[in-house]
């Protein structure tokens, strides 16, 4: 996957460490925005390929971003979802699911880390570290203050970042207040239609 420009990695939290247990919470209208802005501006600098793992949540959204991005025909962006074992998304809700399964039917390349079903917590380890040494840069919703399950992806981007150049750009929670701010000013009626 890197023959001709970078390979960025998106991740962040996964949905419920967000709140959001439906796929109509206005918060994800929100991410979805900020990620495609800052994958607009990867692509344009010359990124070709997003990859994700196909967790819930940031990941599964911006799989949502970089097809729209990728099928708009604005930029020639491909998705890459490199599961980290079979049947990750059993326990996923249903509406989870259903974004997986769309996900993965119009990805450009999917494959798994480990060739086995869930086993351990290693495999998880593993995930983080191999898409880590596989891409050229990361970006990644993350909030010092909260940490959860992005920290594992962001020590391994770390240690990588000591010994190479690997740019880990954040969205943090300023940035999506931002954003929220930029999608009422686009659409004033945007909390008045989605206060639900």
């Amino acid at each position: 996957m890197h023959e001709n420009g970078s390979t960025i990695l998106v991740t962040g939290y996964k949905a419920h460490e967000l709140g959001i247990f439906s796929r109509d919470h206005p918060g994800i209208q929100i991410i979805r925005y900020v990620l495609k802005k800052k994958m607009c501006e990867y692509a344009e600098n010359g990124a070709q390929w997003f990859v994700i793992s196909g967790q819930t949540g940031v990941e599964l959204w911006a799989g949502q971003a970089c097809l729209e991005l990728r099928d708009s025909d604005q930029l020639n962006v491909n998705l890459a979802v490199l599961m980290p074992f079979f049947n990750q998304q059993e326990h996923y809700k249903e509406w989870q699911q259903e974004i997986y399964a769309q996900i993965l039917e119009s990805a450009d390349y999917t494959g798994y880390i480990s060739k086995r079903p869930y086993e351990s917590p290693v495999q998880l380890r593993q995930k983080n570290e191999f898409l880590v040494a596989k891409t050229d840069a990361m970006l990644i919703i993350y909030d010092e203050e909260s940490p959860g399950s992005p920290n594992y992806y962001l020590g391994a981007a770390k240690r990588k970042a000591r010994n190479a150049d690997y740019l880990i750009q954040v969205i943090n929670r300023f940035d999506l207040d931002f954003a929220a701010e930029d999608l009422s000013q686009q659409d004033p009626d945007y909390w008045t239609n989605n206060d639900g």
